[in-house]
């Protein structure tokens, strides 16, 4: 029989990935920079806005000129002209006791330092407004670079782009982005007893699982999946395969055989595989123990367990950390960690951290989310299914009581 594995600590696992590099880069247009991570820090070329304008429909005024007024004592001023949409309001200059019309998003006129709500108001005639509520400089006004100063950073490197920074971008005329290239990573599932979804199985056989879940979790945290399907329990054709995938894939993801079993190839291909540097073989968490990571150069190539729920703990725990670095972003997890109470007691196995799936419900008398745990072996799919997240048991820990605090780490929510 084959020998067992060494197993390292997940801490110790992570710590491998120090000898991996950040991925090139390369300008992509704005409108396709959603979810991307910057390369650069991004400075503002000009303010945010670049004139001070109203956030309300109303009259522009200096504010001095409303001191005092109130529905009783109204103050009385001379209206000059209108702020149209689109014009500069700067053609318009106040004096004392006169005002303009403006409306939401107008520049305000030269002079006027703040805007009155048009529902505090009342029209005289065509030259005369009674203004009811006084205001304070500012008031209703959002200021010229209020937003943003120019030269002051918008966004830092390293940050994965929402619609909001695109936003930004957007407002201070920036049209392209300078990002890190998106990781491409290779999925190969191995064994002989398996199909594609599409087919019927056969005496003895399943339809692949991990390919459909991986590509996803690949593509959930901002990469490029690329399946290349099923192999057979054949170390020729298995090596060949990886091989041939190297050329255009940064990270491989072969799940099944990383065991020691008599027909785990996966060990012995990414030792062949030339200029191949076992990194590790086992870690000391469960489920996901017979996890192997080796690399080539700068490329990444990991054997996950063949059990889905194992693979998808694992590819959390150790793979997305990983490509989030070749990504160029600066998280070592990006799973947001929650504080929970048990809801039941959770035993544990001392030696290996374990991560339990848990189901999380939520209460309306602010103590803190209850996690029940959802028990199924790692072959089964609906315990991933009903899970909101990962329990985290550590290793010098025989479980946790009912009512005790723990941490969970939260699956990204889709919406």
């Amino acid at each position: 029989m084959k020998g067992f594995f060494q197993l390292i600590s997940s801490k110790d696992f992570l710590e491998l990935f120090d000898s991996f590099t950040t991925l090139d880069t390369e300008e992509v247009d704005l409108v396709n920079g959603l979810g991307r991570i910057l390369a650069q820090e991004i400075t503002a070329p000009e303010e945010l806005p670049p004139f001070s304008r109203s956030t309300m429909d109303g009259f522009a005024v200096r504010a001095r000129d409303t001191f005092g007024c109130s529905e009783s004592e109204p103050a009385m001023l001379e209206i000059i002209g209108e702020i149209s949409m689109g014009t500069s309001g700067q053609a318009i200059s106040l004096n004392p006791g006169q005002t303009c019309r403006i409306w939401t998003g107008g520049e305000l006129a030269a002079r006027a330092d703040a805007v009155v709500m048009i529902e505090y108001s009342h029209l005289l005639d065509k030259q005369t407004v009674e203004l009811f509520k006084p205001v304070a400089p500012g008031e209703n006004v959002i200021r010229a670079g209020e937003d943003t100063t120019s030269g002051q950073q918008v966004l830092p490197r390293g940050r994965k782009l929402r619609p909001q920074d695109m936003g930004v971008l957007a407002g201070l005329g920036i049209t392209s982005v300078t990002v890190h290239r998106r990781p491409v990573v290779a999925i190969l599932s191995t064994g002989d007893e398996l199909v594609p979804p599409e087919e019927q199985p056969g005496p003895g056989q399943i339809r692949d699982i991990n390919s459909t879940t991986l590509a996803a979790l690949v593509e959930e945290s901002g990469c490029i999946a690329s399946t290349i399907g099923i192999i057979g329990d054949d170390f020729d054709t298995m090596f060949a395969t990886c091989e041939k995938t190297l050329n255009g894939a940064d990270m491989i993801l072969l799940s099944g055989g990383s065991s020691v079993g008599k027909r785990d190839f996966t060990l012995k291909v990414l030792e062949k595989l030339k200029n191949s540097e076992l990194l590790a073989h086992g870690v000391a968490i469960r489920p996901g123990k017979p996890t192997i990571l080796a690399r080539i150069g700068n490329k990444a190539l990991f054997g996950l367990p063949g059990h889905v729920a194992s693979a998808m703990v694992v590819f959390y725990l150790l793979v997305r950390p990983l490509l989030l670095k070749l990504g160029g972003m600066d998280a070592p997890l990006n799973l947001l960690p929650l504080t929970v109470t048990t809801g039941e007691q959770i035993p544990s196995a001392i030696g290996r951290e374990e991560y339990v799936r848990v189901q999380l419900l939520w209460k309306n008398d602010n103590n803190l989310p209850v996690a029940l745990p959802i028990y199924g072996k790692s072959g089964l799919l609906s315990p991933l299914v009903k899970a909101d997240g990962l329990l985290v048991i550590n290793r010098d820990c025989e479980g946790l009581d009912k009512g005790e605090t723990g941490k969970v780490l939260l699956f990204p929510v889709q919406h």
